[in-house]
């Protein structure tokens, strides 16, 4: 699987080029565990709200903010190393 690595489309089981990306595209994954861990501090900070935890709240809503930033920023890094290799940019959209 060293190949999907440089490359990561699934031009095996799909027509589309990015068909699949997210999943076999391992970059992709610290991105998208941010993410996860962003919503489940949300939940946390509002529970901390709802509950009076003021300081709580804060502490969670304030590193869930930063997991959500993190995560995005990652994310579409890959996107953008991803459509480099095509020679195109995050603009180019052609389909799917």
């Amino acid at each position: 699987m060293a190949g999907t690595e440089d490359h990561p489309h699934d031009e095996g089981r799909t027509m589309r080029e990015h068909a699949g990306e997210a999943i076999i595209d391992r970059r992709n994954w610290p991105g998208f565990l941010l993410l996860g861990i962003g919503i489940a501090l949300l939940a946390m900070a509002l529970v901390a709200a709802g509950y009076g935890m003021e300081g709580w709240a804060v502490v969670a809503g304030s590193v869930c903010v930063l997991c959500f930033l993190s995560g995005i920023v990652l994310v579409l890094l890959e996107h953008r190393r991803v459509k480099a290799l095509e020679g195109k940019t995050l603009s180019d959209q052609e389909g799917n």
